[in-house]
């Protein structure tokens, strides 16, 4: 089992901050957090995984199973995402947000993805090509991870 420290982020996304993202006192609102992690993993799913069509039918669902935040205030931010596990029809997900200056970490992320068939309204299997994709980006057999 790889630890937050032990897993290497491959995917990175720049976020620009808005004027609505940071309070007064330009700390990043509470409510924000969680759009940027849609946008690393739209952009992971985009670039990663072959054939990603958000209008077919097939979509990925997601539980957040974790969350850690820290209010913070930074200039330049960037979400990171990696998959640390693969199952036959779900994924799980680390993201975090760090500060692009200093590289810290200020708020992380755990969810688990399901695939699911919008029409017969179930889960349904990984396809072979998203499995291959995502281990050959990560570099690393992810349906071996935490056995």
């Amino acid at each position: 089992v790889k630890t937050m420290e032990e897993i290497v982020f491959h995917h990175t996304l720049p976020i620009q901050l808005r004027f609505n993202d940071v309070d007064k006192f330009g700390h990043v609102n509470n409510t924000v957090y969680f759009s940027f992690y849609d946008l690393g993993k739209t952009e992971y799913f985009a670039s990663v995984c072959p054939g990603v069509d958000w209008k077919d039918r097939h979509r990925c669902r997601s539980y957040r199973s974790g969350f850690r935040k820290a209010d913070f205030c930074v200039r330049h931010i960037a979400v990171q995402t990696a998959v640390s596990k693969i199952g036959t029809k779900s994924f799980h997900l680390i993201q975090r947000v760090i500060d692009t200056d200093t590289n810290e970490v200020k708020c992380i992320c755990k969810s688990i993805m399901v695939t699911f068939d919008l029409e017969k309204h179930e889960s349904m299997p990984l396809t072979k090509e998203w499995i291959e994709a995502i281990c050959n980006y990560e570099g690393r057999d992810l349906q071996k991870a935490e056995k």
